[in-house]
């Protein structure tokens, strides 16, 4: 027969131990939110215990029982922990992000879009392709759907082709300055491809966020870093 008292000794001993390590953070944690695994963990030695006093002598608790319930405890505070851990290396990335993301105030971006602005005879716009192109076309139009100017900007490669407008329409003349917008169109052996617009803008402000930081790109609006495709 095993021996009653040194077996709830042994466990006992573990069970110091335990607290010796835990007791401070327990404590802290169990009184701002009873139902966090701390807190847990302080009940489940608190009944263990309990029941180890009150044992049977003739019919003692099994050692591997103890170990085994000891083991899962653990598990569940190794996990508490590295949750902890994992959400504190979650926002330091977040807030690296958004420092890193300041850099980029002050620099002209490429961004989805299909507005272009044009001032003093310069525009600048980029198409998004997701494979080499034959050729690619370029058409801008006015506020009233009016084409102004078609650009041949020929083949490709995969990727941002950025092109500038100078301006000039179609018919040899000068355009007003302004807001106008465009399409674009992709070729690969005779077939369309995907060719998706690219606006661009200037980077005003960056605002940091839960969800990593906003850029502030003027009337284009607000975009997050994945989004820029190309700084210029």
């Amino acid at each position: 027969m095993v021996n009653a008292t040194q077996d709830t000794g042994s466990a006992a001993a573990l069970i110091n131990s335990l607290n010796a390590v835990n007791s401070s953070v327990g404590k802290k944690t169990a009184a701002t939110d009873p139902n966090s695994a701390s807190a847990q963990q302080d009940k489940f030695l608190t009944l263990l215990v309990t029941q180890m006093k009150n044992q049977d002598p003739l019919n003692p608790m099994d050692n591997a029982q103890v170990t085994s319930q000891m083991a899962q405890l653990s598990t569940v505070g190794g996990i508490e922990k590295m949750n902890t851990t994992l959400k504190a290396l979650s926002d330091s990335l977040t807030m690296s992000q958004s420092m890193s993301a300041t850099n980029m105030i002050g620099h002209g971006v490429l961004v989805p879009g299909s507005a272009i602005s044009l001032a003093n005879g310069q525009s600048i716009g980029g198409v998004d392709l997701t494979q080499p192109a034959d050729s690619l076309k370029v058409t801008i139009q006015d506020a009233a759907g009016k084409t102004v100017r078609t650009l041949q900007l020929g083949a490709q490669k995969a990727g941002v082709a950025p092109f500038a407008w100078d301006g000039k329409t179609d018919a040899g003349t000068v355009a007003a300055d302004g807001s106008y917008k465009f399409t674009a169109e992709a070729v690969l052996a005779n077939n369309k491809i995907d060719a998706a617009t690219l606006a661009f803008g200037m980077v005003n402000a960056v605002t940091p966020g839960a969800q990593g930081a906003t850029l502030d790109v003027g009337k284009l609006g607000g975009f997050a870093l994945s989004d820029v495709k190309q700084v210029m």
